[in-house]
């Protein structure tokens, strides 16, 4: 409280915030000399390889322990959905050719139909002409 007073003399807390804003600001410029340098790069690119490194050791080494105790693994499943999805695509094929025969066969019976409808209405027309003829030929008489 002295320094309220006027005196030149810092109070203690006064004296700790000096040296804390003094400590903080040497810190501060040592940080930024380290992120600027090469070094600091050449640090963060190592901690990247060596994490993406880890990641992959920690998959192989659980699917290994889960091949080792018979459970389905994520390659396992990977694969078996690639499996899966040629399956339905080939499925889909036949589906479509199944469709198609199908049309033919609609179309063909129709076909087929209109032929014995014709056949027929021509037999019918043929079988009542030679009444016709006779008929006639019995009145002709």
């Amino acid at each position: 409280m002295a320094s309220a007073n006027g005196s030149s003399n810092p109070t203690p807390t006064e004296q700790v915030r000096a040296l804390y804003e003094q400590l903080e600001s040497q810190v501060a410029q040592a940080g930024e000399r380290f992120v600027g340098s090469e070094g600091f790069t050449a640090v963060l690119g190592q901690l990247a390889e060596n994490t993406a490194a880890l990641t992959k050791l920690s998959a192989d080494a659980m699917d290994l322990v889960l091949r080792n105790l018979r459970v389905a693994g994520r390659r396992d499943i990977v694969r078996l959905a690639r499996q899966l999805a040629r399956t339905e695509d080939k499925l889909e094929r036949v589906l479509q050719e199944v469709e198609e025969l199908r049309d033919d066969l609609v179309h063909e019976g129709r076909t087929l139909r209109e032929r014995d409808s014709d056949s027929s209405s021509g037999r019918s027309a043929s079988r009542s002409s030679p009444a016709r003829a006779a008929g006639a030929s019995d009145q002709g008489s």
